[in-house]
């Protein structure tokens, strides 16, 4: 189905448009081991990136020691967590397999890994809206070629801009 087509419920009648936020939490802060110190910062940064809609859907992908950091961090969204290497995208990979073009007229993918890229393709060959968010360092040349629309994060966190971002969470 064409993304310009109205989507129908199981009576026919007009549904909602709505989008998936897949985020790899990992590849926005530069590392599993990055994330205690930059979940905030990365929260703030999609956030600018991606203003929230109403009705989003927000998945963020870990590995195990990240989830507890994460969690405390980033409230009121669905975490998906797999250990070992690409953990984080593997897990994200299986909500992509989850009927996604069925449910959703819109992905927005925060990664730049070309793991995803087989996957946004699909997505976007049955008329799903794809954007690709990703730090321009890091995305891979497939994945920006599969997505509709990408997006640029600006480069991982430095000292004073994760100072400035703890500053705003506590005001």
């Amino acid at each position: 189905m064409p993304f310009t087509e109205t989507l129908k419920d199981a009576k026919g009648r007009k549904a909602a448009k709505r989008r998936i936020v897949l985020v790899d939490i990992e590849n926005v802060v530069g590392g599993l081991s990055a994330v205690r110190d930059h979940v905030s910062w990365a929260k703030v940064v999609i956030g600018e990136c991606v203003p929230a809609q109403p009705g989003d859907q927000v998945v963020i992908g870990v590995g195990p020691t990240g989830l507890l950091d994460l969690a405390c961090a980033w409230k009121s969204v669905r975490y998906v967590m797999r250990p070992g290497q690409n953990g984080a995208d593997l897990a994200l990979l299986e909500v992509l397999g989850e009927n996604i073009a069925d449910r959703f007229t819109e992905v927005v993918l925060v990664s730049g890994d070309g793991i995803f890229t087989h996957a946004i393709a699909a997505l976007a060959s049955r008329g799903v809206k794809t954007t690709v968010v990703a730090h321009a360092s890091g995305l891979s040349r497939r994945l920006e070629f599969a997505a509709g629309e990408v997006r640029l994060l600006p480069e991982q966190p430095s000292p004073r801009s994760v100072a400035a971002v703890s500053n705003m969470d506590v005001a």
